[in-house]
């Protein structure tokens, strides 16, 4: 009986084991990415990030590579198998000090769900940390040929007497130290959080605490700076210039808004009420599309700008300048609720390339 009995239960085993993987294989939903809008701490001594040069990393539960490369380069939306799947995003390659580099990033971890649409949004913070110096009259006249470094476990910076910028450490322990003819010795040492920014000021004098006769203040005044932008977002307003251009996504928002900036990439035209084209050779020299990404190919994501007659059209149109597709480009002009069947622009009076 036994001797029948074994074979029977291990086919049933088997089959119930294939239902189970014919049941989850082909179990497909999709996966978009896109960033908040939330505003996070900036300073003017570094450009604003621009998100289409994000680096995106997608994995599987197991480790696998899904995508690998920037936000801008990045599909619409992702086909994947049900499962569980890890999102990153970083600004820039960051892992040794560096003057006017900060490094913003997010990860998070999306279920992916048969048949659904799961996005996930991706809210960048400050990753690392900097340290800015300010040298009092005192502490120049007093040590005219020294040398200041930054030190951390991964690197070092020479900090110049005339330097200005922000230097970036990973977030750890971040030491000052002062060399001349005699050797080297430390000044200051201090636990950085990531997000921190913090200003020393250096004075001639003597303090405990530090090292001969170098006075080391935190400048608690100065430890954030008061400056702020938008990740993926509107950047103070969309008025003054194009620092302050609007998104294409915030564009939208300000529908009715005259004479304001706004910043994309040309990625297509030939507009009518009912499609785009993203593929040169294209026809019409009356309008362009622009978006928050250079590969976007969804006419619903971007915005639409009238080229009137005269010199703008004959600089922008894709038609006699097809190597525009894919730039980045800042226009002034009125946001309308509606041109050619999306928010777009009109009246533009002045662009700028970036």
């Amino acid at each position: 009986m036994k001797k029948f009995l074994l074979p029977l239960l291990a086919a049933a085993v088997l089959a119930a084991s294939c239902d189970d993987f014919m049941q989850g294989f082909g179990r497909k939903g999709d996966l978009q990415i896109r960033f908040s809008q939330t505003t996070i701490p900036g300073t003017r001594a570094s450009a604003l990030p621009d998100t289409n040069g994000f680096i995106i990393s997608i994995t599987d539960a197991k480790g696998l590579s899904i995508y690998e490369g920037t936000y801008g380069a990045m599909k619409d939306k992702f086909s994947l198998d049900e499962g569980n799947y890890t999102i990153s995003a970083k600004s820039c390659e960051f892992s040794t000090p560096a003057f006017d580099c900060p490094q913003y990033g997010d990860t998070q971890v999306a279920a992916v769900k048969s048949g659904k649409t799961t996005v996930v949004t991706l809210d960048c913070s400050q990753l690392n940390a900097g340290v800015r110096l300010r040298l009092a009259s005192d502490f120049l006249e007093a040590y005219p040929s020294s040398v200041l470094y930054l030190k951390c476990t991964s690197g070092r910076l020479m900090y110049s007497y005339s330097e200005k910028r922000i230097a970036y450490f990973p977030p750890g322990t971040v030491s000052l130290t002062m060399a001349d003819n005699t050797g080297e010795q430390s000044l200051f040492s201090r636990l950085l959080e990531p997000q921190q920014i913090l200003t020393l000021n250096l004075g001639a004098g003597s303090r405990s605490g530090t090292g001969g006769g170098v006075s080391v203040q935190v400048d608690t005044t100065r430890n954030w700076i008061d400056d702020t932008y938008i990740i993926g977002g509107d950047n103070n307003g969309g008025g003054a210039g194009p620092s302050d251009a609007w998104s294409v996504t915030e564009a939208k928002r300000h529908c009715g808004e005259e004479d304001v900036w706004v910043y994309g990439y040309i990625v297509g035209g030939d507009l009518s009420s009912k499609s785009c084209s993203f593929d040169a050779p294209f026809s019409s020299r009356t309008n362009i599309v622009i978006a928050g990404k250079s590969s976007c190919a969804d006419k619903s994501l971007c915005l639409s700008i009238q080229l009137a007659k005269g010199a703008i059209r004959d600089e922008l149109n894709l038609v006699d300048h097809p190597e525009h597709q894919g730039k980045q480009i800042f226009l002034k002009g009125d946001i309308v609720e509606a041109y050619y069947g999306i928010p777009g622009l009109q009246n533009v009076s002045e662009y700028e390339f970036r």
